[in-house]
């Protein structure tokens, strides 16, 4: 039996009401990756007109909650530090419905923060892991060179050059959406050739390909049905979510092509009772402009090989009928290390109607989806409104 048909019908249990970054984005030398996580939490909770009293369910990546349940001062009842990478805040929806539908918690907080930009120092590695002993030695060091070799892999299957223009039109259209989001990082208007002119990071990536480093924070809070409809706004319920890893190292990944998301995508769908043509808005992880090609593809929005002509003419941008990444994403609004808390807040600001220039024309439905790792992990969750 698949997995995606042991889970039960829990469609609209559980909403999010309350979304927020941390005070500052962007450079903030000031302050520590706990400071981005608090300022977030007391802001969300402020956006769901509660206070951090309420907070019986507390979760959260890349810190301890022991940590960060001391510096809130709170004891939660519930506690999950599941740490998958970026897409760990996608995931922690689904993880925080079954908790409260369970009757673990009622009132879920999870938080996210990350100097990334100023932090003065880096982690430690491990001799002893398999990434030391089997990638390090021959020069596979970080995440633009484990996403260039993905991104090669698509250009030998699919073409070099149109995989090229497809990367530059996600860049370009990404920063129109930028523009119209005052919280972003990058304003400046940015040409193709601009993206064909930035500096080579790692082959076939130009800068331009990569996302930001910066320092931010972003907390949203989740809860049940009973309580959402009391919440200070309207609620943004969840539909359905899945997640799933296929991987830890790049050179274990079972297809450079594809990712995970060619099941949870499919399972997120099924459980939420939609299909690709109902949704209105996707909020995609754009760690680099091959992510979301290769993000689109395994979703199920386009065949292999077919996204250089889903984004082509620059659908993807405003006024493009794709509607995808309108905060500016990754590449040009936030990106502190792990973005998908931001994906989040975005989706649900959109299906609130609160985005100014960038609203979109009263949008329903929201697919989100995560990567985390070396293309490695994987959430997909729909968010809908009434």
């Amino acid at each position: 039996m698949e997995v995606h048909k042991l889970m039960t019908d829990l469609r609209k249990t559980v909403a999010i009401v309350g979304v927020d970054e941390s005070d500052e984005i962007g450079k903030v030398p000031d302050k520590s990756n706990l400071t981005h996580h608090a300022e977030a939490a007391y802001n969300a909770l402020d956006d769901a007109g509660m206070s951090m009293k309420d907070v019986n369910g507390l979760f959260t990546a890349g810190t301890s909650t022991l940590n960060l349940a001391e510096y809130l001062g709170i004891e939660p009842s519930f506690t999950d530090t599941t740490a998958v990478g970026g897409s760990s805040f996608i995931i922690h929806i689904a993880h925080a419905m079954a908790a409260i539908n369970a009757g673990y918690c009622d009132v879920a907080l999870v938080t996210h923060g990350e100097a990334g930009r100023s932090r003065r120092s880096r982690p430690g590695g491990d001799a002893a892991d398999p990434g030391s002993q089997f990638e390090s030695p021959y020069g596979f060091l970080g995440a633009p060179i484990n996403y260039a070799m993905a991104a090669r892999r698509y250009m030998h299957q699919y073409g070099e050059d149109k995989t090229r223009q497809a990367m530059a039109e996600v860049a370009v259209a990404t920063r129109k959406w930028a523009q119209l989001n005052p919280k972003a990082y990058m304003q400046d208007d940015m040409t193709f050739d601009d993206y064909h002119d930035s500096r080579w990071i790692s082959w076939p990536f130009h800068l331009l390909d990569c996302c930001l480093v910066t320092d931010a924070g972003g907390a949203y809070v989740i809860t049940s049905a009973e309580r959402a409809r009391d919440a200070k706004k309207k609620p943004v319920w969840v539909l359905g979510a899945a997640e799933s890893h296929d991987h830890n190292l790049i050179s274990q990944m079972p297809d450079l092509t594809r990712t995970v998301a060619k099941n949870t995508g499919p399972s997120a769908l099924e459980r939420s009772g939609v299909t690709h043509d109902d949704i209105d808005l996707a909020m995609i992880y754009d760690s680099f402009t091959y992510t979301v090609l290769a993000t689109l593809e395994s979703l199920g929005f386009c065949g292999p090989g077919e996204a250089p002509d889903f984004v082509a003419n620059q659908r993807t941008a405003p006024g493009g009928d794709f509607a995808m990444n309108t905060s500016g994403g990754g590449l040009s609004y936030t990106h502190s290390g792990m973005y998908g808390m931001f994906l989040v807040l975005e989706a649900v600001r959109q299906l609130r109607g609160e985005c100014g220039d960038r609203q979109l024309d009263d949008p329903k439905l929201c697919l989100i989806n995560g990567t985390g790792g070396s293309l490695s992990s994987t959430g997909t969750t729909v968010l809908a409104v009434d």
